[in-house]
């Protein structure tokens, strides 16, 4: 059974809609994280608390290193939570740095080892980035390569091809299909939201934040700025890859770098991109 809607809906993957839903309301974000995330049984996220999402790194290269959410539970484990619209190969690099900074930082001076607890990094993409592989839950650990049962505790990985998911794909349980579902079938092309995704409170509440109703002018600018940024930036990466394949040589990729600059990125990003020095 579907509801008619007469109303718009904004995509909960953009990043100010992301982040009102899952880093203003923890009731949202405590019910994600369990549904995504392989927690033991009995071990749920049940409180959490917020912490500040910028990772500032010691080295230049990861300089805007900013991630979505994160937090803490009462168990004092730490999750990152990241909506990513575009892959590079970096990102696997910036996605360990940002969670090896948070599991490092929790020891102050004078502190022992033992108080270490657990860093999940959750990272959504809306990009393929394993193309061959049929799966779209890509869960990864420190493992004894020897035998994969022993492994070492401290950091755990999760990415998400959104792209790949299907409703008919089997998701673990329940709510993990219902929150892929939110972020894979409401945005601004919705006419109708089946039923099914409001039978979940937090669902429920999640989608009714994304009505544009919800929304002040402001935001719905820097709604449609994010938007831009994204288009501007996935341009410059295939130009990128595309005159770097084409001619490979350092003028070609200075000329994208002047144009980048003009367009606002930083020069870590342009560095990233283009392999030109600043």
């Amino acid at each position: 059974m579907s509801l008619g809607v007469c109303m718009r809906y904004l995509d909960p993957k953009n990043d100010l809609t992301f982040k009102k839903v899952f880093g203003g309301h923890p009731n949202l974000l405590i019910s994600f994280l369990n549904a995504l995330l392989p927690l033991e049984p009995g071990r749920e996220v049940v409180e959490i608390e917020y912490l500040p999402t910028e990772l500032v790194p010691e080295i230049p290269e990861v300089r805007n290193s900013i991630v979505d959410v994160r937090c803490r539970d009462r168990e004092g484990r730490h999750f990152i939570v990241e909506m990513q619209m575009l892959w590079t190969d970096s990102f696997f690099r910036r996605v360990l740095f940002n969670a090896s900074k948070a599991y490092v930082r929790q020891i102050r001076p004078g502190q022992k080892f033992k108080c270490l607890q657990p860093v999940y990094s959750l990272n959504l993409i809306n990009a393929v980035f394993r193309p061959n592989a049929p799966d779209w839950y890509h869960h990864y650990r420190i493992v004894n390569m020897a035998d994969t049962g022993e492994r070492i505790d401290g950091l755990e990985f999760v990415f998400v091809e959104l792209p790949k998911f299907t409703p008919q794909s089997f998701p673990q349980t329940k709510l993990m299909l219902l929150w892929l579902r939110f972020l894979t079938e409401i945005g601004e092309e919705t006419k109708e939201v089946d039923g099914e995704l409001f039978q979940q409170a937090e669902v429920r509440e999640a989608i009714e934040l994304m009505r544009e109703s919800a929304f002040s002018e402001e935001e719905l600018a820097a709604y449609e700025d994010y938007w831009d940024s994204v288009r501007v930036e996935r341009s410059m990466i295939s130009d990128a890859l595309e005159t770097g394949h084409a001619e490979g040589d350092l003028q070609a990729r200075q000329e994208i770098a002047k144009s980048m600059l003009a367009q606002g990125f930083s020069p870590e990003q342009i560095k990233k991109i283009t392999g030109v020095s600043e």
